[in-house]
């Protein structure tokens, strides 16, 4: 009788919440938005891609063409001014979270295994 491989569970909600983490820090400092305003191209609930400034630059702005109002520059130079103003938060979010990351899983490793173990017997397919 072949043994029985043990499956992973396809979703880790810590891993997914630092990516997600990583990802809205990447888009806030180069971009000047967070990671939904990014992508829906809304501040403060309202949709105004391409008429919120010049250094911050939205997806739907980005499809549809961008509009940098009285600055010159383009995309590279937004994205360049916007990085050497916001580089301190963005190496700190991509390379110190996961190593806290992980120092924390290490450590609080005896409350999320009973944690796991109850997700596994629902059969969600989810890991904290």
């Amino acid at each position: 009788m072949p043994r029985r491989r043990k499956s992973k569970p396809k979703l880790n909600l810590v891993d997914t919440g630092v990516s997600l983490a990583i990802a809205n820090s990447m888009t806030q400092g180069l971009f000047n938005a967070n990671l939904m305003d990014f992508f829906t191209g809304r501040r403060d609930g309202v949709y105004r891609a391409g008429s919120d400034g010049a250094f911050r630059v939205t997806l739907p702005e980005l499809v549809t063409g961008l509009n940098v109002g009285t600055y010159d520059g383009g995309l590279t130079d937004i994205m360049k001014r916007n990085f050497m103003k916001n580089w301190v938060p963005i190496v700190a979010t991509t390379v110190g979270l996961p190593i806290a990351v992980k120092a924390s899983k290490k450590f609080l490793k005896p409350v999320t295994q009973p944690i796991n173990k109850v997700l596994k017997q629902t059969g969600l397919g989810v890991k904290v």
